[in-house]
């Protein structure tokens, strides 16, 4: 896609209502960053599938939000390990929908579900305008746990390329060496900064991950806060908030998007104060 055919759809996007993220696609009722959740997600109706990747031993980008095989979440052979320490012959041998996360007592499992790649996830996009936004799970102080960031970016950039999706991505992430990374290879992929301790404001914090996004714990977000971030061109997509009462508070602050654990019933909410 031409780079002004990308900007055309970022800003038709941008324009729209305030925007629902569906939570490692909907962990509050299918596992969560599995084909059930996303699938549930876009029947659902949700504008954006929010995910994170990790990388096996043989490079292969997968969707999981921990490092590590997570024995909660996944029943598999040999006791937990670093996914980056496994190879995706290995990583399919977990069954990550078997077991119901016990926070979200609503769960459905889905026994036999595999842990997806990257491009599998990415290979639903024909099934709506919905965009995605992926978080790069990666740790400055445990660097076995991840690729080096210029070729964790690399990895993704190349499945993102492979489905012709760059108008329809959202590199997220902490560690703000990856989207520093993504914006030399290819800055017409949208950044978002996430932040949880709140040691900047969010002007400064997109200034030092380079970012157009910030994605603030939703705690952290106040009217003030928003405005200001607005004011220099800047969204405002806070995490990752449930309960009505908490997007009442992100509503009123003109929050451009909620990311939530249940995203049908925060577009049922919209839909019920004529927001959407």
């Amino acid at each position: 896609m031409k780079p002004l055919l990308v900007l055309a759809a970022m800003t038709a996007f941008a324009a729209s209502s305030l925007q629902v993220h569906g939570h490692r696609g909907a962990r509050a009722v299918r596992p969560e960053n599995t084909p059930p959740a996303f699938e549930y997600a876009i029947a659902a109706g949700v504008d954006v599938l929010e995910l994170d990747m990790a990388v096996t031993k043989d490079d292969v980008v997968v969707v999981s939000h921990d490092p590590v095989m997570n024995a909660e979440i996944c029943r598999g052979p040999g006791g937990a390990r670093p996914i980056r320490s496994m190879t995706l012959a290995e990583v399919r041998q977990w069954d990550c929908g078997a077991l119901r996360n016990p926070r979200f007592p609503r769960q459905q499992p889905v026994p036999g579900t595999r842990m997806p790649t990257l491009d599998e996830v990415l290979a639903l996009a024909p099934r709506g305008s919905f965009h995605f936004n992926i978080e790069t799970k990666i740790f400055a102080d445990r660097p076995e746990l991840a690729p080096p960031p210029d070729r964790f970016a690399q990895l993704v950039l190349e499945v993102v390329r492979k489905h012709h999706l760059e108008s329809r991505v959202i590199l997220q992430s902490f560690d703000f060496r990856t989207l520093r990374a993504m914006k030399r290879l290819d800055p017409r992929i949208r950044l978002s900064a996430l932040d949880e301790d709140g040691r900047l404001d969010f002007v400064e914090l997109a200034r030092e991950a380079g970012s157009t996004i910030v994605s603030p714990h939703y705690p952290l977000v106040t009217p003030e806060k928003v405005k200001a971030a607005h004011a220099v061109g800047l969204q405002v997509v806070p995490w990752t908030a449930n309960e009505p009462k908490d997007w009442d508070a992100l509503v009123a602050a003109k929050s451009d998007a909620i990311i939530s654990d249940d995203p049908a019933a925060l577009i049922q909410y919209l839909k019920e104060r004529k927001l959407r």
